[in-house]
């Protein structure tokens, strides 16, 4: 079995730690955690799985780098701390680790990845025989590997659109919500993940990736943004309350323009609330969150997924993906050549020795 450390617990990290221990050629070893409250606790406490799993959360990372796993799940946030997850991951990777995360958005296309982000990277490769494969859900899964798979039923192709529709109440980090995202705050409040240049920083990767795989090139990348704000105030079981006349939802295009038309899409819908922004795109059924492919053509194809876990949460749910299409990765990316990975390199397989298991 292969010895797995997952480093962080917060959203990503405990479905990484169920994920681990579901998985039968995976054997968890350590969880690193930099809450001074969370050391000593189980892992099986601290991942929700209601039972003891006899490993114990530490912050000591040298001493757990020091044990030589052969693979790392970092599910630490990069979203404001780019520099320290760099820095932690290329330590893991320069250790011997295969490691796979979320967090550090230009690796999602390793292609055409920064050079200051690559170089680092490569000479810890180099250096500790380690590999890394970033991945997630959106961006992830929802903007390479399942509207490629989906593009391949087809014929004739128009244009390909991958839509995040999610009402962020659900979403379980409220400084990301108000702060990054800005729901709750005036409109004139500039939220960081709604600068210019920013959706295309993080989503900019996965609309050159597909570009690739599809064989087209891309004249450049273009965005779109509207926001809507509250018309009544409005008050959330997780965040509390959000006042009228504050941003309540937000829309926004990352467009990959192919021969003058924005023919590669991914589109964020965003809300606080359902009743802000109703004539925007919904899940089909009316819950919380979605993510939906659409491929207009010949036939038009569309396909939505909808996952829900801790407590039918679709927010833990879409997380929980991000963590098994990484988890479900590693045991192929050991019996690989040691080297830097994308989606476009990493199938994604069944969930093979798992059908009814417990």
């Amino acid at each position: 079995m292969i010895p797995t450390v997952v480093w962080g617990t917060g959203n990503v990290g405990r479905a990484a730690i169920r994920a681990v221990v579901a998985h039968p050629m995976l054997r968890l070893v350590a969880v690193l955690v930099s809450n001074p409250a969370k050391v000593g606790k189980d892992a099986g406490e601290l991942s929700g799985l209601g039972r003891r799993l006899g490993v114990a959360a530490t912050d000591d990372v040298d001493a757990v780098l020091s044990g030589a796993p052969r693979a790392v799940v970092y599910a630490a946030s990069g979203d404001v701390r780019m520099d320290g997850a760099l820095d932690d991951i290329s330590r893991a990777v320069r250790a011997g680790a295969v490691v796979v995360t979320p967090s550090v958005y230009g690796m999602y296309d390793c292609t055409n990845a920064p050079a200051e982000i690559r170089d680092v990277l490569l000479e810890s490769v180099e250096a500790g025989g380690g590999s890394l494969f970033v991945s997630g859900v959106d961006p992830g899964w929802a903007n390479d590997v399942l509207p490629l798979l989906v593009s391949g039923l087809g014929s004739d192709i128009d244009a390909v659109r991958c839509q995040e529709i999610f009402d962020y109440s659900t979403y379980d980090q409220e400084e990301a919500v108000r702060q990054l995202i800005g729901m709750g705050h005036p409109l004139d409040y500039q939220p960081l993940m709604l600068a210019e240049g920013i959706p295309t920083m993080v989503w900019g990767g996965q609309l050159r990736m597909m570009a690739r795989a599809l064989g087209v090139e891309l004249d450049g990348i273009e965005e779109t943004l509207e926001r809507r704000p509250l018309e009544t105030s409005v008050v959330t079981d997780t965040m509390g309350e959000f006042p009228a006349g504050t941003q309540g939802a937000v829309r926004f295009e990352v467009q990959g323009v192919v021969a003058g038309e924005p023919r590669i899409v991914i589109e964020h819908v965003t809300r606080i609330h359902a009743t802000c922004a109703p004539d925007w795109p919904a899940p089909p059924d009316g819950g919380a969150g979605a993510h939906r492919v659409i491929i207009e053509g010949r036939p038009r194809i569309e396909v939505t997924v909808e996952a829900t876990d801790e407590g039918e949460n679709r927010a833990a749910g879409g997380n929980a993906t991000a963590a098994g299409r990484l988890v479900n990765a590693i045991d192929w990316l050991v019996e690989a050549e040691p080297g830097l990975f994308d989606a476009l390199d990493v199938p994604l397989r069944p969930a093979v020795g798992r059908l009814g298991k417990k």
